[in-house]
C-alpha cells in the first residue's frame, strides 16, 4: 500500500504537503478472509488500470466537488441524518476516490482517511483536500485487504459505489467489521442485483430484456465493456470500463447479518425527473423502469448512537 497525506496547506499551497511510505505486510484476519486473496492480483491490477484511464479521460466519479459548503456537504453524505455530528469522527471512505465524499466529510469536521484502487482518483482526493484546507489521508490499496488500519479504527466506514468491482463481497463486509468499532455505521452504496447486466441497449420496444442467469458471477453487457459518457468539456468519450460482478440480495443482506450488523435503511436509488418526458432506451428511462443502485445504513454491534 501507499500511504499518502495531505496536510492542510491552505487555499493558496500550490501543492499538497505529501508524505510516502510503502507497506508490505498484509496482514489477514477473520473468518472470512482467505489467505493470499489480499495481495494486488490480476483483477485489481487490470480495474486499476481502468479505473486510472476513466479518470484521466473525466468520468463524472472523478470529478471533484470543488464548491461545497456544509449543507451540500451533509445532504452528499448524510441527509437522513443517521451519522448526525461528525466532528472528529474518524471516517473511513472506501473505494470512494475522486474528491467527492471525502471532501464533505472534511467540510463536516471528520478525520478523514480515503482507500482507493486508483492513484488517479485519490489524486482528485488531495485536489479537493487543497481547495478546502483540509486534512485527508490517502492510501492506495485494495478494499478487501484494509490491513493497512488498526482495529475497531473507525466510527464511520462509507463505501463507495464499488462493492460490484470484486467477486467475493464477503470478504469485503470482513475486513469492514474489523475496521469498525461497536456502534459505528457502514453506508453501503452497491448495484441492485436484480437490475445488474441491463443496459439501454436491451430496449426491445416493448421493454427491457433480461437475459442472464440470476447468479454471483461476473457480469457482461451486451453493448460490451466500454463506458460511454461525457467528458468536462462536453466532448463523447468510450473507455474500456472495469470488470464487474453481481452479489445476490441474499448475499448483500445475510453477510453484514452474520457479521454482527444490523440493518437501520434500506432505500433504492435512481437519478432521474418523474415529471420528464423519458425516450425508452436511453440511460434515464432504463433508470424510471428499475432503480439501478441500492443504498444501506447498516450499524455494527451492540452500540447505540455514533
Amino acid at each position: 500500500m501507499i500511504v499518502q497525506s495531505s496536510p492542510a496547506c491552505g487555499f493558496r499551497a500550490r501543492h499538497p504537503c505529501i508524505i510516502y511510505n510503502v507497506l508490505t505486510d498484509f496482514r489477514l484476519c477473520n473468518e472470512y478472509i482467505k489467505a493470499g486473496e489480499m495481495t494486488l492480483d490480476d483483477l485489481a491490477r487490470f480495474n486499476q488500470e481502468r479505473w486510472d484511464e476513466l479518470a484521466r479521460s473525466g468520468v463524472e466519479y472523478a470529478r471533484p466537488y470543488l464548491d461545497m459548503d456544509e449543507d451540500s456537504a451533509r445532504e452528499l453524505v448524510d441527509p437522513e441524518g443517521f451519522i448526525g455530528d461528525t466532528r472528529r469522527l474518524n471516517v473511513l471512505c472506501l473505494a470512494a476516490g475522486g474528491g467527492q465524499q471525502t471532501a464533505a466529510f472534511g467540510l463536516l469536521g471528520a478525520n478523514v482517511t480515503c482507500i482507493d484502487l486508483s492513484g488517479e482518483q485519490l489524486e482528485r482526493d488531495r485536489i479537493a483536500a487543497e481547495r478546502y484546507g483540509l486534512d485527508i489521508r490517502t492510501v492506495q490499496g485494495d478494499m478487501r485487504d484494509l490491513s493497512e488500519f488498526g482495529v475497531s479504527e473507525f466510527d464511520v466506514v462509507y463505501h463507495g459505489h464499488s462493492l460490484n468491482f470484486v467477486p467475493d463481497a464477503r470478504v469485503v463486509f470482513g475486513q469492514v467489521r474489523r475496521v469498525l468499532r461497536e456502534g459505528g455505521l457502514y453506508r453501503l452504496s452497491c448495484v441492485n442485483p436484480y437490475f445488474h447486466g441491463i443496459s439501454e441497449e436491451d430496449w426491445n420496444g416493448d421493454g427491457y430484456s433480461l437475459r442472464n442467469r440470476y447468479e454471483e458471477v461476473e457480469v457482461f453487457y451486451s453493448d460490451g465493456d466500454e463506458w460511454t459518457f461525457s467528458a468536462p468539456d462536453g466532448s463523447p468519450r468510450r473507455v474500456q470500463g472495469p470488470r464487474e460482478f453481481r452479489h445476490s440480495m441474499e448475499t448483500l443482506l445475510n453477510g453484514p447479518i452474520e457479521l454482527g450488523f444490523t440493518l437501520l435503511q434500506m432505500s433504492e436509488e435512481a437519478h432521474f425527473d418523474p415529471e420528464a418526458e423519458l425516450v425508452p432506451g436511453t440511460w434515464k428511462h432504463l433508470q424510471s423502469v428499475a432503480p439501478p443502485y441500492l443504498g444501506f445504513w447498516w450499524r455494527y454491534g451492540l452500540g447505540s448512537s455514533v
